[in-house]
């Protein structure tokens, strides 16, 4: 079985021994378990990541400069929150009571690589330790000790490959999918499933003798990570995938049709409902814009990114589920307040926004200053692990968490970061 982004079988099976199963009763018992188990489901902690690869121009979306020279083509509007956004995120404006934004990120690492890995982990590129993303991190904490009804993988990656688990191990690694839900060569047919389902009767004979042999838990434990792997093909959890069974009216609340961004909001939406801890969403086609950065906004990026966010946002709230779920908007850093020569934005790491919301914290706010040229900071400055200790705080995830690399270093959670106070409730 090969998958995609470097994932093969083992990497594949290794996601399955994280899985369990529940045995319900029946009659008006099951009825009774079934309805507390929906409530539960709906109250669980999770996170959304929108992953704006390239580094997104946030003085063109989230803080506009209007009146300086680094301002640009674009207009400031008011929100149903306390702050202004770019004209070209109007349906995101209607939504932003639930959403604030932090102005103040400082993180000085303007280049692609190690940028992204700072704003997935917390930490600087280290060459003795590969830190594991923070989806990883949830899967750690959240999907392996409290979600053992969830027989999918407790955290997944939509449209693209994201980072590495580091030393917490391939178990905890991104299950990736594209925005149609599907795995690469792992769907099967129903002759293909009879012929699997032979194999595996003569693999469990096999395993059952090597396990009478009394040699050991090797066994038993391979038999285990085999029988996962059918109840993921087979669960009905991987419906959370399909976004086509959707209703219309709910498709579109999300953009149209042909857009993969709309598509993988709808679908993290979905998989949140059934209990994923951690989804990533990346958005297509990249935020690299050195050049004619207006109309590439104007025309591509933000109308998808405004309908992708918007319609998620008010998706989770009608259902219940915006409380319990923190939206976290960001790339690996921002773009350059200066308009270079082919009318684009270059790397900026100075001074920079992230949006958030959602999971309990307050919203509509604007956390952080920057100067009315967006070159530098004029209030406190926020660092990676700050926005994940804020999602950590929000999602319960205990802020003194330490984990043990490979090697027996600590490594503190969200590298010791500190919860943004004004988005604490």
């Amino acid at each position: 079985m090969l998958l995609p982004n470097g994932m093969n079988r083992r990497h594949f099976m290794s996601h399955l021994a994280m899985g369990g199963a529940v045995t319900l009763g029946a009659g008006s018992f099951l009825n009774h378990l079934q309805a507390n188990a929906a409530e539960v489901k709906k109250a669980q902690k999770a996170c959304i990541l929108i992953w704006l690869g390239g580094g997104p121009p946030t003085i063109d979306i989230w803080d506009l400069k209007p009146g300086s020279k680094n301002g640009g083509e674009f207009t400031p509007v008011s929100t149903k929150g306390d702050l202004q956004i770019s004209e070209h995120m109007p349906e995101t404006a209607k939504v932003m009571s639930d959403l604030s934004v932090v102005r103040s990120m400082s993180t000085r690492e303007a280049d692609h690589g190690r940028g992204s890995y700072f704003m997935h982990t917390a930490y600087v590129p280290n060459p003795t330790v590969v830190h594991p993303t923070f989806g990883s991190v949830v899967s750690y904490e959240v999907g392996a000790k409290q979600r053992k009804e969830l027989e999918i993988p407790a955290f997944v990656s939509i449209g693209g490959g994201g980072m590495s688990p580091g030393f917490l191990g391939m178990s905890h690694a991104p299950f990736v999918v594209d925005s149609n839900g599907r795995i690469q060569n792992a769907e099967m047919d129903q002759a293909s499933m009879g012929r699997l389902s032979k194999r595996l009767g003569i693999l469990e004979a096999v395993e059952d003798t090597f396990i009478k042999s009394d040699r050991g838990d090797i066994g038993q434990a391979h038999k285990d990570v085999y029988s996962k792997a059918v109840n993921l093909m087979t669960s009905a959890q991987m419906d959370a995938f399909k976004t086509e069974k959707e209703p219309a009216a709910v498709r579109d609340m999300y953009g149209p049709a042909t857009s993969a961004f709309g598509r993988s909001m709808l679908m993290a939406r979905r998989l949140v409902e059934v209990g994923v801890p951690f989804v990533e969403v990346n958005f297509p086609g990249g935020w690299d814009l050195h050049q004619d950065v207006f109309n590439t906004l104007k025309n591509q990026r933000l109308p998808i990114l405004d309908k992708g966010i918007a319609g998620l946002t008010a998706d989770l709230k009608q259902r219940g589920l915006l409380e319990h779920t923190t939206i976290v908007c960001m790339g690996e850093f921002g773009r350059t307040p200066r308009i270079n020569a082919n009318t684009g934005r270059d790397h900026w790491a100075q001074s920079w926004s992230v949006m958030i919301g959602g999971g309990g914290l307050k919203g509509g706010r604007a956390i952080g200053e920057t100067d009315a040229d967006g070159m530098r900071i004029v209030s406190e400055s926020y660092l990676p692990g700050d926005i994940w200790a804020t999602i950590a705080h929000a999602m319960k995830i205990p802020l003194d968490t330490v984990h043990t690399s490979g090697r027996g270093r600590p490594m503190r959670l969200a590298n010791g970061g500190t919860p943004i106070k004004g988005l604490i409730s």
